[in-house]
């Protein structure tokens, strides 16, 4: 079995993040779909973890390594956590039901309360919307990706924000307006290599 090299899996995961990033300030935070994700990025908080998993046992290792360096990182040094799993849970029926397995690890890490998961992921679909409404776009990202957020940084976030029960509609109205074509001339050519 061919192995890639060190140099071959750094420049992969290089490219990962890359596209990570493009996704994060053209679409989250150049959209405005977040307004909380911005002032993280800004100040460098966010931590960009590419995972080399290839089953869910796997990629459950990653994530309580994640959850648990999380718990213990200086929050005004690492705020968050994008953790972003290119080889597994590609199909998104699958990576949904993982989502039940990763709350259930931070009910286990006696973190409820402390740390929430949030899911993107390229073929994301809302409950009863179709593969193809603009709205699914709001948690497409370029890799399935599992978001770690700290709790009290998100109650900060929304009592910042009066309007924080506003933005799913928001989020709405600016795809719609946007549409798919406008979606796909922001990313550019980054979206297209997932």
């Amino acid at each position: 079995m061919k192995t890639a090299s060190p140099t071959a899996t750094t420049a992969f995961t290089s490219e990962v993040i890359a596209h990570t990033k493009v996704w994060l300030e053209r679409a989250v935070i150049g959209l405005n779909l977040c307004p909380f994700a911005k002032a993280v990025h800004i100040k460098d908080q966010i931590r960009y973890v590419v995972s080399s998993a290839q089953t869910p046992e796997e990629l459950m290792a990653d994530l309580v390594r994640e959850l648990e360096f999380l718990q213990e990182a200086d929050p005004a040094k690492i705020d968050t956590t994008l953790l972003i799993h290119p080889d597994v849970l590609r199909n998104f029926l699958d990576y949904n039901d993982f989502l039940d397995v990763a709350d259930a690890a931070v009910d286990e890490l006696d973190l409820s309360g402390e740390i929430q998961v949030a899911s993107f992921h390229p073929e994301y679909q809302f409950a009863g919307s179709d593969i193809d409404d603009i709205s699914n776009y709001t948690n497409r990202s370029p890799y399935p990706t599992l978001h770690l957020l700290r709790e009290a940084s998100v109650e900060r976030a929304v009592d910042a924000f009066p309007e924080a029960s506003e933005i799913f509609d928001k989020n709405m109205q600016t795809l719609e307006q946007l549409g798919l074509d406008g979606w796909q001339k922001i990313l550019g050519e980054e979206q297209k290599h997932a």
